[in-house]
């Protein structure tokens, strides 16, 4: 009679003890999250090729957003709709970051942008790709920030995201004498556990003359974005080019900004159906300060897209659009523009490639 009486104990222990599983991480996921200080001073490393750069010359530079090393074409992202949180393996990743790395070589580039280069993550198998970076770059001088870090993230349940250290990564054929990583604003409510950290880096190139070029590196919010955090962010970036701008400085600032950056790629590349695409929100033209400008003029027949959405695998029922690309001050002048279309071979961004001088 007793044990019948007890019977009912055993499904309150289990529910007790899942409760107390969901209280712990959802307290460790909260007591660990951090934000980096801004104005954090980095390090330049590596050992670049030239002393210094021309006051008259030209210069070829790219980026890329790596997409962690995952995005093979048949690739899909939970956070899009798609169902994959990992890279298929190890050995994808290494294949995604060399084909990567070597497309950009070809350009011969003099400055190359990477984003969303992990270093320690659980979705990319530990690869370290900022070392496979720089053994494929020895001769450049190298920036490295970190713009995304979490804790362990449980979802999804069937292929947790697990813990993720990520960052932007500058490289130069010149020497970087110094270099500041510029914290961004991100949201304040659950989105900033999805969207940690965000920035952008600022690295000083010294110029003939006595001048500098002033190279940014960002990577925007997507996920954890609203119109309040766009133009947080963008202000921020475009006031601080602004004011090297009128110090006689050059600027040039490429990455990944996450909003539409001709203001209707996703209507010319997807057509009708596409009119209104979420976080896709047109670059913020209004906010463009004196002095600061686009680089829209493509040497290209036809745009080319620079991402992909990853609810479903490349092809013809993928939506795709522009969002990497360049800024420069009035004092740099654009030689050459393209966006590279590499069919989203290594990554679910396409690189941008410009060739400009200083004035």
């Amino acid at each position: 009679m007793n044990k019948k009486k007890k019977w009912w104990k055993i499904p309150v222990v289990i529910v007790c003890i899942l409760l107390a599983a969901i209280i712990g991480y959802v307290l460790y996921v909260v007591l660990t999250y951090s934000r980096i200080e801004d104005h954090q001073a980095l390090e330049p490393a590596g050992s670049p090729s030239v002393n210094e750069l021309a006051a008259d010359g030209e210069y070829t530079i790219v980026t890329q957003n790596c997409g962690f090393g995952a995005y093979t074409p048949d690739f899909t992202f939970f956070m899009d709709g798609g169902t994959q949180s990992w890279a298929n393996d190890k050995e994808t990743v290494i294949n995604d970051i060399n084909g990567l790395a070597d497309a950009a070589i070809s350009f011969s580039p003099d400055f190359v942008l990477f984003q969303e280069v992990d270093t320690d993550s659980t979705r990319s198998y530990h690869v370290d790709q900022r070392v496979m970076m720089e053994e494929k770059f020895p001769d450049y001088a190298e920036v490295f920030a970190v713009n995304y870090h979490s804790a362990f993230l449980m979802y999804p349940f069937t292929q947790p995201h697990g813990a993720s250290n990520s960052g932007i990564m500058t490289l130069s054929r010149a020497p970087i004498t110094s270099a500041e990583r510029r914290q961004l604003e991100v949201s304040s409510g659950f989105g900033k556990f999805l969207d940690l950290d965000r920035c952008y880096s600022v690295s000083r190139i010294p110029v003939s003359g006595g001048k500098e070029l002033v190279l940014y590196n960002i990577h925007a919010s997507a996920y954890g974005g609203s119109d309040t955090i766009r133009t947080s962010q963008m202000t921020q970036l475009l006031t601080d080019m602004k004011e090297e701008y009128d110090k006689g400085n050059y600027c040039v600032c490429g990455g990944d900004f996450n909003h539409d950056f001709t203001g209707d790629s996703t209507i010319v590349l997807g057509g009708d159906a596409f009119t209104d695409f979420g976080w896709a929100q047109p670059f913020p033209v209004n906010l463009l300060p004196e002095g600061i400008s686009q680089c829209l003029d493509y040497d290209d027949p036809e745009l080319i897209a620079t991402c992909r959405n990853c609810d479903v695998p490349a092809g013809p029922d993928c939506q795709v659009f522009v969002v990497d690309g360049f800024l420069i001050s009035d004092n740099v002048r654009m030689l050459e523009l393209h966006n590279i279309d590499a069919g989203f071979a290594y990554s679910d961004h396409n690189a941008v490639m410009m060739r400009f001088s200083l004035q």
